[in-house]
């Protein structure tokens, strides 16, 4: 092949200009591109003051303000790359149909963790409870920590940490002990039939009536409940506030014992007679 066209097939001032040319004219698209990553950058670091400000007049709960922090952050995001890529000449038209197409192969495969993620946002607006809120479920008692996209967070009375799926928040049984101001508690004594009636009445009621946890509105209750086998059993009804439930059931369960003891009442527990036949005779 002749020098010459070697020459003007490597002419090197010409690719350099071409090259320079094409660069110019993408730099513009390049720029966009970045300015859109940079403003969803801004958005997602600036939005959540505003947001934060809006959510505390509408009393939504925190947990659910941090699940839609993150679901706005994820939205940002994902529009910010979508309109950066259609900048710089990408097909989004093409790979938002590809995308669609697994998008939907792996919503059939994580089919379980969707409906997780649904039921978490169907919890936070329901609002069956809260972070804070003290709760039994299928057996499991403990305080509310978070709420996350999969799972709800238990902290049990024992200092260990549950995680059970939205899903089963959704269908389980939920005791809220938290929801209002005041608990009802409801105690049984049992006394001997020859034990004074009135006499532990009046102890009860006297004793409920000077206790500071007990509320006074609605007014303790001292009734006989029901004459057992071996016993007469007096129910006692008393009102309180929610964080007094547990010491006060404490402390009434050890002040009935001493002053039953001090007053002469006895507390019938079961007994079990055995009777020995007598040995047999021997010839």
């Amino acid at each position: 092949m002749p020098i010459s066209v070697l020459a003007a097939a490597w002419d090197l001032p010409a690719a350099w200009d071409t090259f320079v040319a094409k660069l110019l004219a993408f730099l513009p698209n390049l720029l966009s591109a970045l300015l859109i990553l940079l403003v969803a950058f801004l958005v997602t670091k600036l939005l959540p003051k505003p947001v934060n400000s809006l959510m505390k007049r509408t009393r939504l709960d925190q947990v659910a303000v941090k699940y839609l922090h993150r679901a706005n952050k994820i939205v940002v995001w994902a529009l910010a790359i979508v309109m950066a890529m259609d900048k710089l000449g990408f097909p989004v038209g093409s790979l938002l149909a590809v995308l669609a197409a697994v998008g939907a192969a792996v919503a059939l495969a994580i089919k379980d963790n969707l409906s997780n993620l649904a039921s978490g946002l169907v919890l936070l607006f329901t609002k069956p409870f809260k972070a804070g809120d003290f709760i039994e479920v299928d057996g499991s008692s403990g305080t509310i920590r978070e709420i996350e996209l999969m799972h709800t967070y238990l902290d049990t009375v024992g200092n260990t940490r549950l995680a059970i799926p939205n899903t089963k928040m959704m269908t389980a049984t939920i005791n809220n002990y938290s929801v209002y101001d005041t608990r009802r508690q409801d105690f049984v004594f049992s006394i001997s039939y020859d034990d004074d009636l009135i006499k532990a009445e009046e102890l009860l009621r006297g004793m409920v009536d000077r206790h500071p946890m007990v509320l006074q509105d609605p007014p303790p209750m001292v009734k006989v409940k029901e004459h057992a086998a071996s016993s007469v059993n007096l129910l006692v009804r008393v009102w309180c506030k929610s964080e007094d439930y547990w010491d006060l059931q404490f402390d009434l369960l050890e002040q009935v014992k001493l002053a039953f003891d001090e007053n002469g009442l006895s507390i019938p527990f079961q007994q079990l007679d055995v009777h020995l036949p007598a040995p047999a005779k021997t010839e």
